[in-house]
């Protein structure tokens, strides 16, 4: 549904964390689907999908079966929180507060921030390589300066752009991906196409836990591409638009990355095993890899910006924040990111693993608490103006019951643990194969539910959310 607001929004985004009032609200619940589908064909799902034959050593039938249980689960939490944002008016980020209190959610706006920051760094650099591959001349450094302005520009101007590019870009690259999907198929240049690699339970799960914590990574910002909807979008609609066109996308990009690697010689770079099994057409594809990645990663820009200016905010509680205040960080966090991705690139893939997996561990009890609270327990009701209040209003500086949720999910992961820094028994068993996402799901969402409810006073703090969310 559009409102009049659509056609006198502004070029640039005017809001910054702030509530959407009805009057500015604008938009259509398809452009979600059009936004997660041509975002996440691109480089950094092409070389993560690529995992699970490279990494994981999978044939291609288990590959594409893990890869889309892995989307179609936790595109189902990724939607749950898209669907919020109608609702609220306010970033996802911001709404925490109500779960965790004004003071309390800083801990997961910082790591969340983090995650962006990551994430922008890691696209770019594949930017850079997609750039150097269509015009070698250009040397990756540059590339990345380039893809990080590109995206830069996209990002400051802010929400509405970024949704008009997507809505081009799902038919161009969803073009685009088909006639490469047909041109691999046509020129496989392995013996070994579909016997390479085998089915082994760990590699299974693991592939599976790289889908889903794809979509799981999505989930402290994807209600903020749909927080400008008008308030009456009926919650299904924002659901399924947004879990089709995720879970679509992200599939396909997967995909392809496993049939690229295989259709080529053991041992290639992903990008460059797209650009090898795509022959004739191979610089085309990354050209509109090139054009998706820094149009996508404006996403990561302007979260990990949000995230900053939320962080600044709780303790300046005074300042408000404008367009220029979000551009002038936006500049700034693009140029440290540039700094960092050129020292990193050679070690790209190996980075961005790492920090994944690292960063969801944490991240995971965060996304139970949220659902069980805005769907279980407020039901979509909360006081908006305690939410921006220094002291947090009737949710307070902190919220116990969700602090100690938030640190039993995180301890229950520890045994299923696969990362860098810490090898979990349970995983070690198994493999190596990371279930401790799974584990952390099942055990906060209950265990938060029954805090939360069993606490007197926070049930007299919600029931003030709900009636102030009705006035």
């Amino acid at each position: 549904m559009a409102t009049p607001a659509a056609t006198s929004a502004p070029l640039i985004e005017k809001h910054t964390i702030g509530y959407v009032p009805p009057e500015d609200r604008h938009g259509k619940v398809r452009d979600l689907f059009t936004l997660w589908f041509g975002g996440n064909i691109a480089p950094l799902p092409i070389v993560t999908g690529a995992l699970g034959v490279q990494l994981f050593h999978l044939n291609l039938v288990w590959g594409i079966v893990a890869i889309l249980v892995g989307h179609l689960v936790g595109g189902v939490l990724m939607a749950l929180h898209s669907a919020q944002g109608p609702q609220m008016g306010i970033p996802q980020m911001i709404q925490s507060r109500a779960q965790f209190g004004s003071l309390g959610a800083l801990l997961v706006v910082l790591i969340a921030g983090v995650m962006y920051i990551g994430f922008f760094a890691s696209n770019i650099v594949l930017a850079g390589k997609s750039l150097h591959g269509v015009v070698d001349s250009v040397p990756v450094p540059v590339g990345i300066v380039i893809g990080a302005v590109g995206s830069g520009i996209i990002g400051i101007i802010g929400y509405r752009f970024i949704h008009v590019l997507n809505r081009i870009g799902t038919w161009v690259l969803g073009i685009g991906i088909v006639v490469g999907f047909g041109y691999i198929f046509t020129h496989i240049q392995t013996d070994d196409f579909l016997t390479r690699g085998s089915f082994n339970l760990s590699g299974w799960l693991a592939t599976v836990s790289l889908a889903a914590l794809w979509q799981i990574a999505f989930a402290p910002y994807v209600s903020d591409y749909s927080r400008y909807l008008p308030a009456d979008v009926k919650v299904s609609s924002t659901f399924w638009t947004t879990y089709l066109g995720s879970a679509l996308g992200s599939s396909l990009a997967f995909i392809f990355g496993a049939v690229a690697v295989l259709a080529t010689p053991v041992g290639m770079d992903t990008m460059d095993a797209v650009k090898l099994a795509t022959g004739s057409i191979g610089p085309l594809m990354l050209v509109l890899f090139l054009l998706s990645v820094i149009s996508h990663n404006a996403l990561n820009l302007y979260g990990a910006v949000l995230s900053l200016i939320t962080l600044v905010q709780t303790f300046a509680y005074r300042w408000i924040p404008t367009a220029k205040s979000r551009a002038v960080i936006s500049i700034i966090v693009l140029l440290a990111c540039c700094f960092a991705a050129v020292g990193a690139s050679k070690d790209f893939i190996g980075h961005f693993v790492d920090m994944v997996l690292v960063l969801l561990v944490v991240l995971v009890p965060w996304t139970a608490i949220n659902l069980i609270d805005f769907y279980a327990i407020h039901k979509g009701q909360y006081d908006i103006q305690s939410i921006f209040q220094v002291d947090g209003g009737i949710y307070g500086r902190y919220n116990p019951q969700a602090l100690l949720a938030y640190a039993i999910g995180i301890a229950v992961q520890i045994p299923f643990m696969n990362t860098p820094l810490y090898v979990g028994p349970v995983s070690a068993h198994i493999n190596g194969a990371d279930l401790s996402w799974l584990v952390g799901l099942l055990v906060t969402s209950p265990l938060y539910f029954w805090l939360a409810n069993r606490d007197t006073s926070y049930r007299r703090r919600m029931m003030g959310g709900k009636l102030a969310g009705n006035l």
